[in-house]
């Protein structure tokens, strides 16, 4: 039996014990009255906490001075116990709710949360920036209103996700969208969306760069191949055996150029960090000078800037390969008559060393691919200057290695100016 059950029965004792005597001294009404009069003071006394017990209901607030009298208190200090359990419960549910949030929010790849009927109940910021989305306003919107495309909504309701969907955005760009969606709590549905634009280019650059090789040694193997089935098959005189086999050493020694770049582009990639050698930039300035007017034959006037004011720090063989393949472009490419400018001087940020010319100029379409591997603006006029579509690579590979940016501006009909420019950790002072 309860504690408060034996105080109210010993409450309704207590009243009996008094309203007796005065019953029999003096009259029954009388001790009735009293019997009755004690009992509903202690209801009096219990409807009153009741009646706060109920306001406290309709608005309940944790309030240490939430106190009953008697047995009431132990109820109340209860409630406000549980109350301050409750509410210290919830806040920090709710801060792990905030917390999952922000990091949802902090994801690099895309995520959005939908329901049974499809419909979005949540997406983060890329998600927004991937899809097109706004969480404020389509948040209950299917997501197939949303996102049309054809193959989007194909995968979605197909309802086979073994393997995520890459998607082509239809927004004007070329990004690139793996979209995986992983089923969870019944029906629901939870999309993961990665940006792999980046994965897609280097996997296309990967098949194009073994198309091109493939490409530009099958044009010389062909011709070997065919020369060598004349000579085996027909009677030459010497005149013309000379002349096939001149062909033959040409196309062969364009075979070793192209593997040969191909090993120095391996080799610059997989190599150590360049060292920190000073590299005497004056010599090394004239001495790209020379291999430009050799290369010219007189055709060109090969100037040469030096502001004498700073060295370079970094791996010599390296730099020369870089800034002699920019000097022999720069020759390549202009006219005879044309200019080809060598500069190097000192900068607010480091040091810059530039090549430019007066050169047939390269359309701004073809700017941004330049360095990449085997990528020819005009393919016959690259084969009939010598090139083997690995020099800018190259270039681009030992500056990179060195910290260093290039820097292409050209117009056609005008010229071009290479720029690598390096940083101040790469500077040598006199």
């Amino acid at each position: 039996m309860s504690s408060q059950l034996i105080r109210a029965l010993l409450l309704a004792l207590l009243s009996m014990v008094i309203a007796l005597p005065v019953g029999h001294f003096i009259a029954h009404w009388a001790g009735w009255l009293v019997f009755c009069g004690g009992l509903g003071l202690q209801m009096a006394f219990h409807f009153r906490n009741f009646a706060r017990l109920d306001r406290w209901s309709y608005q309940p607030i944790v309030d240490a001075g939430l106190e009953g009298e008697g047995a009431w208190d132990g109820i109340f200090g209860r409630l406000y116990r549980h109350e301050k359990e409750l509410r210290s419960q919830i806040a920090e549910r709710d801060d792990q709710i905030v917390r999952l949030f922000a990091a949802l929010q902090a994801l690099t790849d895309g995520v959005v949360a939908l329901d049974f009927n499809q419909q979005i109940v949540y997406c983060n910021t890329t998600a927004e920036e991937q899809l097109g989305l706004a969480l404020s306003t389509d948040v209950g919107q299917p997501i197939v209103n949303l996102v049309r495309q054809p193959e989007f909504v194909a995968y979605l309701t197909g309802g086979d996700f073994e393997r995520p969907l890459t998607l082509r955005s239809d927004r004007g760009s070329d990004r690139v969208l793996s979209i995986h969606i992983v089923p969870y709590a019944g029906n629901r549905r939870l999309m993961q969306i990665k940006d792999v634009t980046q994965t897609d280019r280097l996997d296309q650059m990967r098949r194009d760069f073994v198309a091109n090789v493939s490409h530009e040694l099958r044009t010389p193997l062909t011709v070997l191949a065919g020369f060598l089935e004349t000579l085996q098959e027909i009677d030459l005189d010497k005149a013309d055996q000379q002349r096939y086999l001149d062909l033959m050493a040409e196309q062969s020694k364009r075979m070793e150029s192209i593997v040969q770049d191909l090993l120095t582009l391996s080799s610059i990639e997989s190599a150590p960090p360049p060292c920190t050698d000073v590299v005497d930039m004056s010599n090394l300035i004239d001495k790209l000078r020379r291999d430009g007017e050799a290369l010219s034959g007189g055709r060109h006037r090969i100037l040469a800037e030096n502001d004498g004011m700073c060295d370079l720090r970094g791996s010599e063989p390296e730099l020369v390969s870089a800034f002699g393949n920019l000097v022999a472009n720069a020759v390549r490419y202009t006219p005879a008559g044309g200019t080809v400018r060598i500069e190097w001087k000192r900068t607010p940020q480091g040091a810059e060393f530039a090549v430019e010319d007066t050169g047939i100029g390269i359309d701004a379409k073809h700017i941004p691919r330049l360095t990449e591997r085997f990528y020819r603006v005009d393919r016959g006029r690259s084969r009939d200057a010598g090139g083997t579509g690995l020099g800018l690579a190259i270039v681009k590979h030992s500056l990179n290695r060195h910290q260093a940016q290039l820097e292409i501006k050209s117009a056609p009909g005008v010229g071009s100016r290479f720029a690598a420019r390096f940083p101040g950790s790469r500077v040598a002072s006199l």
